[in-house]
């Protein structure tokens, strides 16, 4: 251990200044954003340094005709027509697929449900990828759905080989689009599709630098060296070399209105180019089912008794903010009694029984684990993207507790009604769970109610698969870019 602080004196100080203008950085870029945007006040809660999103614009009233390509709010609060007469071949290249006895990521099941969906709607989909648990499997061909596995020896994707299969599918008649979750199909190949690639954004380096900052703040509240500041000194030119690299992707898709704000007023792409299609999850899975949930609860040996049932899921790790739930539960639970935490993973054990550990969840035993709770809390230190859990508990009919970050306060947590914000701190993550426990069974049970209607408006399957369909065909003729058509509801 001792030799991880003999640093040179020299070496010291410009690790720290570096640590400085990093900061300031962030802070400038963060404080050049606020000022463009329109004063919100009053403030209910201590924000983020993260730049506040533009409000969204108001969907067109009917009888006005918009072109979508101008459209300064999400596809998804637009009602589509399913086109029928056109059907589209897409190429879609994702970093994995789930399969079963596996725990995919967010962006892995956005594909799934995304392409699945185009697929049951008529279009040719085809997606080169590597399965979720890294194993051989054979090619998955249902219907107008074929999944091409292209796997180098450590199970990752072998992109020369995913560009073989893709080139030899492309023969005959060649795709109309090209799409990307996040960088799966690298910057450097998508610039030999001129004008056919568009590129679904689930994290850019910008919201990563500040979840650096997060966990730097946390770990290290004293400022010793070293630690995670390293990551944070990292994080500026992974931002810098990925905005010089936007520019290989012709279409931008983001799933927050915050995103689309940054990649336009910090990477400088072009507006028209950047687009908001929020994601969905599937509407007729997640759904309120209090005999799941009480059958859920005693399957763990939750008491019928228990006050409050929070729930946290996903990837156990630093920056999903587990730490911080662990500190804020410890409180709360010395506290009140008859609080219980159900967690979909591995940490928490020390609680005893207070908190029940699942282990990994599958994602058909997910709904009932939603419905067996009051509130589900997502503690995550990432501010980026649109995090499914958040949206698949509130299809189940629950609150949830979410950093105040704009990707979360712009888009999820729009009114108050529908959960409860906090800073990505031990003490205002603490504050925010006892507001919870405050609101007991009977004021969760309202705010959930808010939180479905909220989901079924904007956060479903068919209203996200309806919304970059309509994306692809106007991307290929120009005619479907406008709004509404004749067929649009």
């Amino acid at each position: 251990m001792g030799l991880r602080y003999q640093t040179q004196k020299n070496s010291s100080s410009s690790c720290k200044f570096s640590t400085i203008v990093i900061f300031f950085l962030i802070l400038i870029t963060s404080i050049l954003l606020f000022l463009q945007q329109p004063w919100q006040w009053p403030c209910p809660c201590p924000c983020p340094i993260l730049p506040h999103p533009r409000p969204s614009k108001k969907i067109p009233q009917a009888g006005t005709a918009i072109d979508l390509r101008d459209a300064k709010f999400p596809w998804n609060k637009l009602s589509f027509g399913h086109v029928s007469q056109q059907w589209l071949k897409l190429a879609v290249f994702s970093k994995t697929w789930p399969v079963i006895g596996a725990a995919p990521g967010g962006m892995e099941r956005h594909a799934s449900t995304l392409c699945t969906a185009l697929a049951d709607r008529g279009h040719e989909v085809h997606v080169f990828t590597v399965p979720s648990d890294r194993t051989p499997r054979e090619d998955i061909h249902q219907g107008s759905l074929h999944v091409h596995f292209a796997a180098n020896d450590h199970g990752s994707v072998n992109c020369s080989l995913a560009f073989e299969i893709f080139s030899r599918e492309n023969e005959g008649r060649a795709f109309d689009f090209v799409h990307t979750e996040s960088v799966s199909l690298p910057h450097w190949r998508a610039k030999m599709l001129p004008n056919r690639v568009a590129v679904t954004w689930h994290g850019i380096w910008y919201e990563i630098m500040h979840s650096k900052l997060f966990q730097e703040l946390l770990s290290n509240p004293n400022g010793q060296l070293p630690g995670p500041m390293t990551e944070l000194q990292e994080a500026m030119p992974r931002l810098i070399d990925e905005i010089r690299f936007f520019s290989g992707y012709t279409q931008h898709i983001c799933i927050s209105n915050s995103a689309a704000d940054i990649l336009t007023n910090i990477y400088q792409a072009p507006r028209k180019n950047v687009h908001v299609i929020l994601n969905g999850v599937d509407e007729t899975v997640f759904v309120p089912n209090p005999v799941a949930g009480i059958s859920f609860r005693r399957k763990y040996g939750v008491p019928d008794n228990a006050s409050v049932i929070m729930g946290v899921a996903g990837r156990l790790v630093r920056d999903k903010g587990h730490p911080l739930l662990y500190e804020a539960i410890s409180s709360i639970s010395r506290r009140h009694s008859g609080i219980y935490l159900l967690v979909a993973g591995k940490r928490y054990k020390e609680l005893a029984q207070s908190v029940k550990v699942l282990g990994a969840l599958e994602a058909l035993e997910l709904s009932a684990f939603y419905n067996a709770l009051n509130v589900f809390v997502n503690p995550t230190l990432r501010p980026q993207g649109l995090d499914l859990t958040l949206i698949e508990a509130m299809h189940c009919g629950k609150p949830v507790v979410a950093p105040n970050y704009p990707s979360i306060t712009g888009t999820v947590l729009i009114r108050d009604e529908l959960g409860y914000t906090f800073s990505p701190n031990v003490n205002s993550l603490t504050e925010a769970l006892e507001k919870v426990v405050g609101d007991g069974r009977t004021g969760l049970r309202r705010r959930g109610a808010a939180c479905k209607e909220h989901a079924v408006a904007l956060f479903t399957a068919t209203k996200m698969a309806s919304a970059y369909e309509r994306f692809f065909l106007c991307m290929k003729d120009d005619q479907y870019c406008k709004y509404p058509l004749p067929n649009d509801l």
